[in-house]
């Protein structure tokens, strides 16, 4: 089990050690960006071939075609209906929440017409076709679909293209559950740097789309950026942080649950606690349980 170090501000190598733990290595980044420089070329040069490839030798799944890696309909409903209604409720408050809130967001064309007869005004288009990476190697995350799909949807994109891992060919039945409440259009078991291109530059079986969006590892982020332009795309997203500065009077389960949000998401995730007191011997072995090495109080 990870340890959490705990730091007080008092110690005399406090900055020393916030400083260790919270560093990023650099030459990790730009071996990140040269492994996906090869991938990306690989795939936009050799399409589907290139695809089958990277996901035997990364998700350890084989096909014969790219066309058997696309997850049916069909398939999507089953995952649905198969979910106990302790699961499947929430799922759907969830959806139709979001929804609800971005139907409030929606943009909407306008016009004037000036004296002289000058006609002017803003007229809103939605895009053709988006693409929504999924993360799905550690961590499965059905939110990451409900929270892109559904604003998607609402915003009138036309088609919705979704990639999602599935090393050793295992599915995650919430995954495609959220993917069949939220409407994605076709979904592909593919993922990585080689989805990412896959999805910029288009191959013979996965259609090339407007606009990327969704989470994903440094690989995926890399190809993310290295696609810019070519694409649109949402964000570069770094390693997941967060900071909780607390009283010493909150349920402690409160606090595990909100560092655990983004310490999940991988071994570099950075979740600190602030607290002017320390945490007690009783409170603190539920929040160290499965955490990132990057885990820390800081009293």
């Amino acid at each position: 089990m990870p340890e959490i170090a705990r730091l007080a501000t008092r110690e005399p190598d406090f900055d020393t050690r916030l400083g260790a733990l919270t560093a990023l290595e650099a030459a990790q980044d730009e071996s990140v960006d040269r492994v996906v420089a090869a991938i990306v070329a690989d795939v936009r040069t050799r399409g589907d071939a290139a695809l089958l490839e990277y996901t035997q030798r990364f998700d350890r799944v084989t096909a014969t075609r790219v066309a058997d890696l696309e997850i049916p309909r069909a398939d999507l409903d089953r995952a649905l209906a198969g979910l106990p209604a302790d699961l499947r409720t929430p799922l759907g408050e969830a959806a139709e929440r979001i929804r609800r809130y971005h139907e409030r967001q929606r943009s909407e064309s306008w016009s004037f017409t000036e004296a002289d007869g000058t006609v002017l005004g803003q007229k809103v288009t939605a895009l053709d076709r988006v693409g929504l990476y999924v993360p799905g190697g550690k961590a499965a995350y059905p939110s990451s679909v409900l929270m892109n799909a559904i604003p998607a949807h609402v915003a009138g994109v036309g088609e919705l293209v979704m990639v999602v891992p599935t090393p050793e060919g295992v599915r995650n039945p919430l995954v495609l559950a959220a993917a069949a409440l939220a409407g994605a259009d076709r979904v592909f078991a593919i993922g990585g740097a080689q989805a990412i291109a896959a999805l910029a530059y288009g191959t013979a079986t996965v259609p090339a789309v407007d606009k990327i969006v969704g989470p994903g590892n440094a690989y995926v982020a890399a190809a993310k950026r290295r696609v810019f332009g070519v694409v649109g795309i949402d964000m570069i997203a770094g390693p997941s942080e967060i900071l909780v500065i607390c009283d010493g009077a909150t349920d402690p389960d409160w606090i595990a649950m909100d560092l655990f949000s983004q310490a999940e998401h991988d071994e570099v995730a950075h979740a600190i606690l602030l607290s002017p007191t320390r945490p007690s011997s009783t409170a603190w072995p539920q929040a160290s349980t499965g955490s990132s090495r990057r885990c820390r109080a800081a009293t």
